[in-house]
């Protein structure tokens, strides 16, 4: 099952200067505009976000590379580290991974603190560092394992902890953060600036700088699942069926990548327990259970299986 680690106590924020924090004279008598002045203003602020996400590509780029090598083998898991809005928002990631891409739960670990309470307030769990490392302990975070780690001023103690400890553990730590030289982006064998400035709410980094650190997450986890074979010819081919209208989109899928009808497909499908990949396989005139030995010896890529090129596998 996935993993969650429940984390309490507050002893204090520690106050920075920092541009996620700043004020901007444009965005300070917003709150008396009309309606359609404050949505189209509002609106323009997270412009910023796709930016500062394109500027990071170098890092993510590299970031990409380094959690292929680790998670490609059987053993490495994806931590997911957070605190507050940016700690939801790994989550919600995380989480999306397993119905879309058939993500093992046993290879998802979830960091947040406070815990699931979404609506109880636990960003008074922000500074708990002892429980942050204990949390990573707990887990046994090793060398096999990637830590994705995000905190929009880069000072979040407790995330700092979790990051600290993950890397003596010997973890790959990628640290996402939203101000220029924050703590974060250093303590992190690799640092993602997503630099998106002030919010037209002073501070309210639910807004660009939220929407820049779920654009980033979005794309590499995404690019990470393409890299690990759980996408072919555009379709999500490890998709869990687990609902009639996932097993309904599952025959559209199967139909788009091997050109038969809905009742092939259907009865492909009953044969293969909804499974796409040794559909495929069963399709071009395999049995099943070679398909299946031939997906467990290529790692479940079907590209390879097929002999189908990719530069990066």
């Amino acid at each position: 099952m996935v993993h969650w680690y429940y984390i309490g106590s507050y002893p204090g924020e520690n106050h920075l200067s920092m541009r996620t924090e700043s004020t901007s004279d444009r965005y300070r008598d917003l709150g008396l505009a009309p309606d359609d002045e404050m949505l189209r203003v509002l609106l323009e602020g997270q412009k910023s976000a796709f930016s500062a996400v394109s500027s990071a590509f170098p890092a993510l780029e590299e970031a990409l590379a380094g959690m292929v090598g680790r998670l490609r083998g059987p053993n490495g898991r994806l931590f997911y580290v957070g605190a507050g809005t940016s700690g939801r928002l790994a989550v919600l990631d995380g989480l999306e991974l397993g119905p879309t891409f058939s993500w093992p739960e046993e290879r998802l670990v979830l960091v947040l603190a406070g815990g699931m309470g979404f609506a109880s307030g636990a960003e008074a769990a922000e500074d708990d560092i002892h429980s942050a490392a204990s949390a990573i302990e707990k887990a046994d975070c090793g060398p096999d394992d990637v830590v994705l780690a995000l905190a929009a001023s880069g000072t979040t103690p407790f995330t700092l902890a979790a990051v600290e400890a993950a890397r003596k553990r010997g973890a790959l730590t990628i640290g996402f953060a939203n101000n220029p030289g924050a703590p974060l982006l250093g303590r992190a064998e690799i640092g993602v600036l997503l630099d998106t400035g002030p919010e037209v709410v002073a501070g309210s980094t639910r807004l660009a700088a939220g929407t820049s650190q779920k654009i980033a997450l979005n794309l590499l986890s995404t690019a990470l699942m393409m890299r690990l074979g759980k996408v072919f010819l555009g379709q999500m081919i490890d998709m869990r069926a687990s609902n009639d209208k996932l097993r309904r989109r599952a025959v559209t899928i199967l139909t788009e990548v091997s050109g038969v009808s809905r009742e092939v497909a259907v009865a492909v499908l009953e044969k293969t327990g909804y499974r796409l990949k040794p559909a495929v396989l069963v399709l071009r005139g395999m049995e099943l259970y070679a398909a299946e030995a031939a997906l467990e010896q290529h790692g479940g890529d079907l590209h390879a299986v097929l002999g189908m090129k990719n530069d990066k596998t």
